[in-house]
Parts: C-alpha cells; sequence; structure tokens
C-alpha cells in the first residue's frame, strides 16, 4: 500500500519501521528540527533520523498549509497513517488518500484524547489502559476505531516505559488494520463511552507539593518519567525523583521532612501517608538508586519543598 508516514516523537519509532518493510512510504512527513541540549543546537526529531537512515524522503514543515498538503496530496497516498505527529492534519489531505487517515492512539477511546493519555492515565490511578487504530476525522480523536487492544499497567512501570510497550503492540497492530485494509474487509466501529481528555503536560505541574497525598505523589512520579520529570527543592538543590511509591502509614512530622532513610529508599512525609523515593538525581549528577544516596548523605531531617 502507498502510505503518508506523519510522526515526531520515539513513540511512531516502532510503527515506522514495521510499516517501512511491507509497504510503500511515499513521504515521511515530521516536526522541524528544535533546539535542544545545552549548546541550543538544532536536533532532527527521532522519526527523522530514523527515516534518513532507512532511506525515506523526508519533510519538516513548518506547519501543513494549503500548499503542502497540495504537494503531498499529488504523491496519491492510499492512506495517511499519523502517529505522535503533534501537528494538526487537515482534512483535505485525509481526503486525499482512499482510506484515509489511520491513527495509532495509546489510550482505551474515548477515555484520555488528547496529547498526553499515557501520562493521564497513570497520574489519574488507571489500573488499566491501552492502544487503538482510529480512523481519523476532524475531530481530536474522535473517529471510529478499528482495533483496540486493553493491558494492565504495570507495578513500578513508568510513563516512558509504559509507552513504549504501547508503541510496539500499536505498530503490530497498525499492520494488521493496513492487511484487512488491503483485503476490503477493515470495519472501524464509532467509538463508545464517557470521553475524557489528555492536557499537554506542563513543566509547572511537575514540582511535587508534598501536602498532598503520597498516593497521588507516587503516581504523579512515575507519569513524569522520563517528562518532564518530577522534581522538588531540598537543601538548596533541584532534585529530580524518578522512581517512588507511597507507603499508607501516617506520619507526625511536618509534610516534606525526610524521616528515614536506609537500603529501601528515603521516605518523606506528605499530607497524607509517606513517599519513598526509590530513585533520584541530583544536579550535575547521574540517577542513582535512593538506597545509594542514603549511604552518602544525611538526610534524616532534611526538608522537600
Amino acid at each position: 500500500m502507498r502510505l503518508i508516514f506523519a510522526g515526531t516523537s520515539e513513540f511512531a519509532l516502532p510503527s515506522l519501521e514495521a510499516i517501512a518493510v511491507r509497504h510503500d512510504i511515499a513521504r515521511v512527513v515530521t516536526q522541524p528540527d528544535r533546539p535542544a541540549g545545552r549548546g541550543r543546537r538544532l536536533r532532527a526529531t527521532p522519526v527523522r533520523e530514523k527515516a534518513e537512515a532507512l532511506g525515506l524522503p523526508v519533510s519538516a514543515p513548518v506547519r501543513l498549509a494549503p500548499d503542502t498538503v497540495a504537494e503531498l496530496a499529488s504523491l496519491q497516498p492510499e492512506a495517511i497513517v499519523v502517529v505522535a505527529y503533534g501537528l494538526l492534519v487537515p482534512e483535505p489531505l485525509l481526503q486525499a488518500a482512499s482510506h484515509g487517515g489511520i491513527n495509532v492512539h495509546p489510550s482505551l477511546l474515548p477515555r484520555w484524547r488528547g496529547a498526553a493519555p499515557v501520562e493521564r492515565a497513570m497520574e489519574a490511578g488507571d489500573r488499566e489502559t491501552g492502544v487503538a487504530i482510529m480512523k481519523m476525522d476532524s475531530g481530536l480523536d474522535t473517529g471510529p476505531v478499528y482495533r483496540m487492544e486493553t493491558t494492565d499497567i504495570g507495578p513500578g512501570e513508568s510513563a516512558g516505559e509504559l509507552s513504549a510497550r504501547l508503541a510496539r503492540r500499536g505498530a503490530e497492530l497498525l499492520l494488521e488494520v493496513l492487511a484487512d485494509l488491503e483485503a476490503g474487509h477493515a470495519r472501524a466501529r464509532p467509538q463508545d463511552g464517557e470521553a475524557s481528555y489528555a492536557a499537554r503536560l506542563r513543566r509547572d505541574e511537575a514540582h511535587l507539593d508534598f501536602k498532598r497525598p503520597a498516593e497521588e505523589l507516587a503516581r504523579r512520579v512515575m507519569a513524569f518519567n522520563p517528562r518532564p520529570g518530577a522534581w522538588a527543592g531540598c537543601a538548596g538543590e533541584r532534585i529530580r525523583i524518578l522512581r517512588a511509591t507511597a507507603l499508607p502509614e501516617a506520619s507526625p512530622t511536618p509534610a516534606g521532612q525526610v524521616i528515614d532513610a536506609n537500603n529501601e529508599g528515603i521516605d518523606v512525609a506528605c499530607g497524607q501517608g509517606v513517599l519513598r523515593i526509590l530513585e533520584l538525581q541530583r544536579p550535575g549528577k547521574r540517577p542513582a538508586a535512593a538506597a545509594e544516596q542514603a549511604r552518602g548523605r544525611e538526610w534524616v531531617g532534611l526538608c522537600f519543598d
């Protein structure tokens, strides 16, 4: 099948690699190079790097303006495959393909439509999530669904780990849907259930408020790993908190105060319960298990804020 592929982030890579083996990709569309790192040098998107490694033609428009849409439509694609692209795909481009647009979306639609479905599911305490292959329409993740598969959110699983797992399974389901479209028996069903919106993550959300319940903070830590990265101040340092779990016991000490630090982790009093930090990163240092950090510094009595 002749395809146009639109994607940007790492989540899109398994799908791009999978369809590149079995289908004709007329063009890969991704977002423009962005400044990154301490030197703020321009860096290509993961999709652009992979597409060039595969020898595929790439475009990186700032937006899909009418002239860009017309040029892509002239390639006569049979379908537009969209995976973590991050820009609106105009209706005229979807209509230019005989099978329209096909999106790989990491949630159980209609739950968690929008930009950050994996992170918002974890933050909300959902026990399960999934991946959907959706026929795109003019709405935000509102189109009918070809395939959808459910999976448990694993205990101690970070958003990055869950996203990678969903990306791999999404690529497999995408291949199945494309095969069904080629065979002429693909059927998309309308979404059923109560919709919720997964708003884009904001950096200010990553600052942990230890007056909140420990369970809420633990979910946020895991949901924001690797991006934007949960953090809190302690002894004049901005410390990234990479992994944590909630302990049910109450603490009489003020919220934010370290009450214990041992081989199990660093325990911090919260508004309700105790947050056990399992992995953290101090400024200029590598990520390390909190148990390792506990051996090299006196933590008890310090306060996170």
